[in-house]
């Protein structure tokens, strides 16, 4: 069971809500895309779920028919009491938190969570960042954004798309493109489609004990800040040639000519 258009208009109007774009809300009001997410999900009735941006509960249904242990985490005062109606018959807790600035420790006990969610578009880049960097309870994220911006998770050297993020999500993941969904699935139609991404986090995390995330993100943030210019350019002051020389980096290349393991080397030339 999920929610249908015309179900989801009738709770609204019941309501007195409309979606609101100042917290990013574009409801899914098709359940065949509902189920196509669950499904490509593979979960069962051992895992434990938790889903950020409810809404009004289409995506939550879903979940909860699978049998796995359901947290909903809804940052909207006005969607709880709607939100409690449409979940009231099934086992998921609802939480009423900013997951962006969430004690997430104490949210989730144990390991093996799966963030499945159809993510508000203000929030998605920076709450899927925060997840793999902070949150090691969540083992894999399936999550529905914008298509520009699932693009930009999963992009590799090459691509159109490959920037810092990419960078930041192939240091502890691994990501895959799961399906496109279309603006028309969506109350208020968005004027962009959206798709649908999952990232796996690593059993072995690629950057060494010997530098931090931080030092390589933060020289990989510089490089990216002038994307157009080399790398001699853009990292003056903090690289030299000599650095550039030791980790078998080209002074004029681009950032985006720069694969994981070689940030890596030039992060560990500058270090020593």
């Amino acid at each position: 069971m999920t929610l249908t258009r015309r179900e989801v208009g009738e709770l609204l109007e019941r309501y007195g809500l409309e979606p609101r774009r100042s917290l990013g809300q574009n409801f899914v009001v098709d359940p065949n895309t509902v189920r196509r997410i669950v499904e490509l999900a593979r979960l069962d009735s051992h895992d434990r779920v938790v889903e950020v941006g409810p809404g009004l509960g289409s995506l939550t249904l879903a979940l909860a028919e699978t049998g796995a242990e359901v947290v909903a985490v809804e940052a909207d005062r006005s969607l709880l009491e709607p939100l409690d109606e449409v979940t009231k018959d099934i086992a998921v807790r609802i939480v009423h938190g900013d997951a962006t600035d969430l004690s997430w420790a104490s949210l989730l006990d144990g390991d093996g969570w799966v963030l499945v969610s159809n993510l508000p578009y203000n929030v998605g880049t920076r709450l899927i960042a925060d997840v793999l960097d902070f949150v090691p309870t969540v083992g894999r994220l399936v999550v529905m954004v914008q298509r520009e911006v699932g693009e930009r998770l999963i992009a590799t050297v090459g691509d159109k798309a490959y920037g810092a993020l990419s960078v930041k999500v192939a240091s502890c993941a691994s990501g895959r493109r799961l399906c496109s969904v279309p603006a028309s699935v969506f109350h208020p139609r968005p004027r962009v489609d959206s798709v649908v991404v999952e990232l796996t986090r690593l059993e072995d995390v690629a950057v060494p004990d010997e530098i931090s995330r931080d030092e390589m993100f933060g020289l990989v943030r510089t490089a990216y800040q002038q994307r157009r210019k080399m790398l001699r350019a853009s990292l003056r002051g903090l690289v030299d040639n000599d650095c550039f020389a030791r980790a078998g980096v080209r002074p004029d290349a681009r950032p985006e000519e720069l694969k994981l393991d070689q940030w890596i080397e030039l992060t560990l030339a500058l270090h020593r």
